[in-house]
């Protein structure tokens, strides 16, 4: 509004637009709110206006979709609705969902501030922003047809006789209409804020947003851990005891078979079996390692530490069990920096260090290798920081070239009552 080509780009007019709209708008909100509780009260008695009721309650939804829709006359940026989608398909889970959400009943307040308050001030707004100036503006055309050139009525107020007079009015009514044009858009943006305030998401409901988006997440943290633990579960207990039996029974058929063709057959089968044996261990520790599900995470750090390529000293002082996400993270996180260590560093010896402490448990890796470990470069630092962060844990680094580096990781958590 402060640039000098306000007056001639759309503005004003979509601001009158805006405005002129609300008018019909809000008739037909002001009728369909009074007509359905009058019918509803009437009907109360027989039960039937309960539902017309219950109509009333939920009118301010259609009312601020639509007004979210007219605001696009006025405001560039985008405006959508705080409704969260119900959980379950149907008509009844959506009617509860709706009815205990705060936003409805915002909504309904801002359709019966919008039926009763707004709209009447809208007309105001145009009658004196647009129409009087416009009648003003008129005043030598009105003297020369309704007036035949000898009198006019100028709002019903002032007589005009002469036609100096008119050109007057006029002028007037020209500086009253650029005057009208910035009230018209100063209105229709407080209007538009109003409306904005009162049906779009604010810092609250934002808030609330964040809060089930972080539930959500921990929700699919869990469900994917439990996936992982099944799978797991199904692998050990069913293929690894199927190779575990053939492996046994091709051993067995070895040792009866007489030397020839048929025992090289054997024994080649055996060793394969052996092979696809131990790579399926290796995939089922990979999935959800045995010992992190029986026996903690203090126990499973150190089979990741027998297992790693670069002599590992452990030193983790749990003395309870953590959540399973918690622990699982955890052990995961290790195994990748172990990895990172014995692919990337060159270290000789590397050490896992960690605590629980005022609600949060504390892991270090350090190893005494070349440094210079940055995030990107196919260390694997972006997924265990992804990893982390999901969570809502922490995760640093300091990898200055030549060594040493050191791994910290925090994960915000309370120790748990499974016994180990």
């Amino acid at each position: 509004m402060a640039g000098p080509g306000f007056l001639l780009s759309p503005w004003p007019w979509r601001s009158a637009a805006y405005l002129l709209t609300g008018i019909p708008a809000g008739m037909v909100a002001l009728a369909g709110i009074v007509s359905t509780t009058a019918a509803g009260c009437a009907l109360a008695p027989v039960l039937v206006g309960l539902p017309l009721l219950g109509c009333v309650a939920l009118a301010g939804i259609p009312v601020a979709w639509a007004e979210r829709h007219r605001l696009r006359l006025i405001d560039r940026a985008p405006v959508t609705g705080r409704h969260r989608a119900p959980a379950a398909g149907g008509l009844w889970p959506w009617l509860t969902m709706r009815l205990r959400e705060r936003a409805t009943w915002r909504e309904l307040g801002y359709a019966l501030l919008f039926a009763v308050v707004l709209w009447p001030v809208d007309v105001l707004v145009l009658m004196v922003g647009l129409l009087v100036p416009l009648s003003v503006l008129a005043t030598p055309l009105l003297l020369a047809t309704v007036g035949e050139g000898r009198q006019t009525k100028v709002l019903k107020v002032w007589t005009v006789t002469s036609w100096p007079a008119a050109f007057g009015f006029a002028v007037l009514g020209l500086a009253l209409l650029l005057l009208g044009g910035y009230a018209l858009a100063a209105v229709a943006g407080g209007r538009a804020e109003l409306t904005r305030l009162l049906i779009a998401p604010r810092e609250g409901d934002l808030g609330e947003r964040v809060v089930e988006l972080t539930r959500s997440r921990v929700r699919l943290v869990d469900a994917f851990e439990a996936e992982r633990r099944r799978i797991e579960r199904d692998l050990h207990d069913g293929a690894q005891q199927r190779l575990v039996a053939l492996t046994m029974t091709l051993g067995l058929a070895r040792l009866d078979a007489p030397p020839g063709p048929l025992a090289d057959q054997l024994t080649k089968a055996h060793q394969q079996a052996g092979e696809a044996l131990a790579e399926l261990r290796e995939l089922v520790r990979g999935i959800h390692p045995k010992v992190l599900s029986d026996y903690g995470l203090p126990a499973a750090v150190a089979d990741a530490a027998d297992r790693s390529a670069v002599p590992v000293d452990v030193g983790l002082e749990l003395s309870a069990r953590l959540p399973r996400t918690v622990e699982s993270a955890a052990y995961f996180v290790v195994c990748e920096a172990l990895a990172n260590i014995a692919r990337h560093s060159g270290a000789h010896r590397a050490e896992v260090t960690g605590e629980h402490r005022d609600g949060r448990l504390f892991l270090r890796v350090r190893d005494d290798g070349r440094g210079g470990a940055v995030a990107g470069n196919g260390s694997g630092l972006t997924g265990l920081a992804d990893r982390v962060s999901v969570l809502d844990g922490r995760l640093s680094l300091s990898s200055p070239p030549g060594g040493p580096t050191l791994l910290c990781v925090e994960f915000p958590c309370e120790p748990t009552d499974r016994c180990a």
